[in-house]
């Protein structure tokens, strides 16, 4: 089993949907405010926050067809009764730029999406996790400047055989019958990015074996200097329970850690081997996967 998100494109997000449903119901109370007001405009500059409300959910798209809603309604209602005037035009103006600002917000957003699916589609075209490495090396060398880069695990099972092949990336922990195993790579690689020469490290799993992956974010927490103790901890917090207690419980005990205040975001992933599925039986994963950011 590779673990791999799909590559297709997905459909507006529920907070897409929202951003865009909050702003027409924002315009749609600013023209109601304009008519009840009587027929000088006096409120269309406010028309402006709606592109600016879109940027916060959707990407540029979404943002030009509420800014271009947004002029529309402030040329109707700055036109009428005596048509345009110096100031309506100047509000209408501020709203024009508005969504140019709002819009080319939106773009960052849609770059990382679109750099994200980049990475993702290589695990389909690839059946070696060094030649999917090697894609994502020459992707990253593209896709960020000379001073940054990518660390990564890229981690398959097949038939209880685990391999993971590291990038610069923290170790991820095997938990096995009490015991916290750190999967080291057996030769150290360099990020993504730097043209690494990486080589796998090859696991038999048990059922009841969990694995954690997670970035540096929980690696780097600390309180006073001291680090969050990831491995003595992760047998008593992770062990017991399902996969979503076990995340849960680490979230719990990394917050008390460092006093509630985070200075990086993590990502979180746990899955817990279930062991091979018998021949006869239908289809399905043989992991349960939990994960938290």
């Amino acid at each position: 089993m590779k673990l791999r998100l799909p590559g297709d494109k997905r459909p507006m997000s529920s907070e897409a949907r929202a951003g865009l449903g909050a702003a027409f119901v924002l315009l749609a109370l600013i023209s109601a405010i304009e008519v009840a007001d009587g027929p000088e405009p006096h409120y269309i500059g406010l028309l402006a926050s709606a592109p600016f409300l879109v940027a916060t959910f959707a990407a540029w798209l979404e943002v030009l067809v509420i800014g271009g809603l947004a002029t529309a309604l402030g040329v109707a209602f700055g036109s009428y009764p005596h048509g345009l005037t110096m100031p309506s035009a100047v509000q209408i103006g501020a709203i024009m730029a508005a969504t140019a600002i709002a819009a080319m917000a939106g773009t960052v957003p849609a770059g990382q999406a679109e750099r994200l699916g980049s990475y993702r589609h290589v695990a389909y075209e690839r059946a070696d996790l060094r030649a999917i490495v090697a894609d994502l090396d020459r992707a990253v060398a593209r896709s960020v400047g000379d001073e940054d880069f990518v660390t990564a695990a890229l981690v398959e099972e097949r038939g209880g055989t685990l391999t993971i092949v590291n990038c610069g990336h923290p170790a991820p922990l095997l938990l096995r019958r009490g015991e916290v195993i750190p999967l080291e790579p057996p030769a150290n690689a360099p990020p993504l990015g730097f043209m690494p020469v990486v080589r796998p490290r090859v696991e038999r799993l048990e059922p009841g074996d969990r694995l954690l992956l997670y970035t540096d974010g929980l690696a780097e927490a600390r309180r006073e200097g001291e680090f969050f103790p990831t491995a003595e901890r992760a047998w008593r917090l992770l062990g017991h329970g399902t996969v979503g207690d076990g995340l849960a419980s680490l979230e719990s005990a990394l917050v008390e850690w460092v006093h509630g205040r985070l200075d990086d975001d993590i990502a979180l992933v746990l899955m817990e081997y279930a062991g091979a599925q018998p021949a006869t039986a239908a289809a399905g994963p043989s992991w349960e996967v939990g994960t938290d950011a």
